[in-house]
């Protein structure tokens, strides 16, 4: 995965850019079809019968939930612009809890779970002729990728800490300082590069394939050049022929393929993903929910 730093790789897709927050402005216009796929929900039940010292409850169980879940939950409409404040019919993205134990994290924002873009690499695979040529675009705000992280170091012990135990605390708070300075100004110099100027989103660009892609363990190793880890999946990831393009928008919690007809409906009949088919004007914003209020 190297750094891409020639960035008119990406001016046919500038050139395409629709009207922010649709599906055209995030992920481009001029598609034969396009499909929306939900990012999937963390579930826990809880032992409510058993409280601990600080009121929490033991998780007994967890699984992965698809929308449609909780949607069959609290009675709401599964559609293709739904959206989670709306199904939940929460005003904040907080945990949702339900009286039989359940509770369900909000969905993540901005990156594609690995094992479900590892299965949805088959589907681009064959609507590809350039596999191994990729160009990923990585939103430059993520704290790894910035260079501007802070530092904070604290005290943690069953007493208070001793002289001591304080002196050796603040020669290190010292070094690990210094450390995290010098780390911060290499992230910084080695990705001062000419950035995608994508609307509202500036990315980095970096040079991917499928077979990577298809191994969902490879951000355990993504690194780009030698200083800087890589933690999310790419913000927008097209291959050099220009057949499809994918994005997960840093805000949104779905992720949307747009490219010919045959490969949007493989993905739409594919049952490991919970896709819609939208269109390029579609409102990907919470007021975009218009069956559910």
């Amino acid at each position: 995965m190297e750094l891409i730093t020639d960035v008119s790789r990406g001016a046919w897709l500038l050139a395409r850019a629709g009207a922010f927050a649709t599906v055209g402005g995030t992920v481009g216009t001029g598609f034969e079809a396009a499909a929306r796929i939900l990012h999937p929900v963390s579930a826990d039940r809880e032992d409510r019968s058993i409280e601990d010292e600080w009121g929490d409850h033991p998780n007994v169980e967890s699984a992965v939930w698809p929308w449609a879940e909780v949607a069959a939950r609290t009675g709401k409409t599964m559609h293709p612009l739904v959206q989670w404040r709306s199904l939940t019919g929460r005003p904040n993205e907080s945990d949702l809890v339900f009286e039989d134990g359940w509770r369900v994290d909000p969905p993540e924002e901005g990156s594609f779970e690995p094992i479900l873009l590892a299965a949805l690499t088959e589907h681009l695979a064959e609507a590809t002729s350039t596999p191994d040529d990729l160009v990923a675009a990585v939103w430059g705000g993520w704290a790894e990728l910035s260079g501007g992280s802070t530092l904070a170091v604290g005290w943690q012990g069953p007493d208070e800490p001793t002289a001591e135990e304080i002196e050796s605390m603040q020669r290190y708070v010292v070094e690990r300082r210094a450390a995290h300075h010098d780390e911060q100004a290499a992230v910084r110099a080695a990705l001062a590069v000419e950035r995608f100027d994508w609307p509202h989103r500036e990315c980095l660009l970096l040079s991917m394939t499928l077979p990577q892609l298809a191994d969902p363990t490879w951000l355990d190793r993504a690194r780009i050049g030698t200083v800087a880890d890589l933690h999310h999946t790419p913000q927008m990831l097209w291959p050099e022929d220009h057949s499809w393009v994918l994005a997960s928008e840093i805000d949104w919690d779905s992720t949307i393929v747009a490219g010919s007809r045959a490969l949007v409906d493989a993905v739409l009949a594919d049952d490991r993903f919970e896709a819609f088919p939208v269109d390029e004007d579609s409102d990907l914003t919470w007021d975009g929910d218009l069956v559910n209020g």
